[in-house]
């Protein structure tokens, strides 16, 4: 049994790796969303880090964090503090030494690459709902829960003076439309210098195809 630490996004509530979670289970693996302070002004990129080691069960031997979107920023600092045996970025921000967060969608093209993905396959980039929950069923997309994420995290320099020495691997969303695939590429080979693995869904796979995506972890055991 493998333990995946599931590091969210900004503003997101951890409920929304459950249907992960329970597929993570069915394949002998535990999950554990962790619970990020984003709504708390006070707390950084640090104190979200030690939230992800304050919320990892003492048994978990060496566990895998996955981190999706704005987590991870918060992932690469917490794998030391969890003796983290593999890093995955999951359509995941990844930082850079002396950046800050805010910085990230300039310095990566980010608005650019969501309005030309627009126009070529026809929808609306200011759209959140279409950019972020593609894919997803308009009953799931209902029962999200979204929280205020203080700017605190973003505004300051990335605390991390490099990635950790740990395992790391990039998966793809394929119909990504926040980050949408080609732009996604272009991220992780200047910033990881690895080949992504891709599997179907768009931003939110782990509510649209959390089995393609819990076999894909699985695979990493």
């Amino acid at each position: 049994m493998a333990t995946f630490l599931l590091v969210p996004g900004g503003g997101s509530d951890p409920s929304y790796w459950r249907i992960l979670v329970s597929e993570l289970a069915d394949r002998s693996h535990r999950g554990i969303p962790i619970d990020l302070p984003c709504e708390d002004d006070d707390a950084d990129l640090t104190a979200y880090a030690a939230a992800v080691a304050a919320q990892t069960p003492a048994d978990a031997d060496r566990p895998i964090v996955v981190a999706h979107s704005f987590g991870g920023f918060t992932a690469p600092l917490a794998c030391p503090l969890v003796d983290a045996s593999m890093l995955v970025f999951a359509s995941a921000m990844i930082p850079r030494p002396g950046e800050r967060p805010e910085q990230w969608w300039a310095a990566t093209g980010t608005a650019q690459a969501q309005r030309e993905a627009a126009a070529s396959q026809a929808y609306d980039p200011d759209d959140f709902d279409a950019l972020f929950y593609n894919g997803v069923a308009p009953d799931v997309v209902a029962e999200q829960i979204e929280r205020r994420q203080s700017d605190t995290p973003a505004t300051q320099i990335w605390p991390g003076s490099a990635l950790p020495d740990v395992d790391t691997r990039f998966v793809l969303f394929r119909d990504d439309r926040f980050f949408p695939e080609s732009f996604m590429r272009r991220v992780v080979a200047d910033r990881l210098g690895v080949e992504p693995d891709v599997i179907g869904g768009g931003h939110m796979a782990m509510l649209s195809h959390a089995g393609e995506f819990a076999d894909h972890l699985d695979g990493l055991t």
